[in-house]
């Protein structure tokens, strides 16, 4: 595939969501066709999975195999054919959420995601992800400010200090695909950090 498939992860509050359009930008001033989606999401059996996700206390392991099918879906109707055309596919969240959300955070056993993420996704992996990070007590003030908090922003500080771990140890065991963004600064500092990356200048 000819594509570029760029992520962006960060626990609830982090900011995230708030810069995916300033990447969307970059991309296309560079000339690029580029998608932007989500996970959970992305396609109709996605968003309503999303759904059911976001609104239903559902048991973990239930959890983990909704995302996955969510995902494969995305995969199959949306990602795959856009990097075969050559375009940058910007995904809010993907398998590093997995691993984080479900893994550390509700302690689903890591190594049964990784069967799955191998059955699903065979060797497909972002070629970059960017990683907004905070500390959890300042994300959870973001969260609160801004809206009803759905069923993961209401979690408790505990989880989310396992999600931000999670996220932090798998940035260090693969310093070449993780970009690390300080998410604490401001607009301004995040926007130059983000100028900072290789395939966005």
């Amino acid at each position: 595939m000819s594509g570029l498939f760029l992520t962006v992860e960060g626990i609830d509050g982090a900011g995230k969501s708030s810069f995916i359009g300033w990447i969307e930008r970059r991309l296309r001033a560079k000339g690029a066709d580029v998608v932007v989606t989500r996970e959970p999401g992305g396609t109709a059996v996605g968003e309503e999975l999303r759904r059911l996700i976001l609104s239903f206390e559902i048991d973990p392991v239930t959890e983990a195999l909704l995302v996955f099918a969510a995902r494969k879906e995305h995969l199959v109707r949306v990602v795959v054919p856009a990097l075969e055309r050559g375009a940058c596919v910007v995904c809010d969240r993907f398998t590093d959420a997995t691993f984080a959300y479900q893994g550390a955070g509700r302690g689903v056993d890591t190594g049964w995601l990784a069967q799955l993420e191998i059955w699903v996704q065979a060797k497909l992996q972002p070629d970059c992800t960017i990683l907004f990070d905070l500390p959890v007590a300042l994300a959870r003030h973001r969260s609160a400010a801004a809206r009803i908090p759905d069923r993961f922003e209401a979690q408790q500080e505990a989880f989310f200090e396992r999600v931000r771990e999670c996220y932090l140890l798998r940035a260090a065991r693969d310093p070449g695909r993780f970009r690390i963004i300080d998410a604490a600064q401001s607009m301004t500092q995040i926007e130059a950090q983000l100028e900072a990356i290789d395939l966005l200048r």
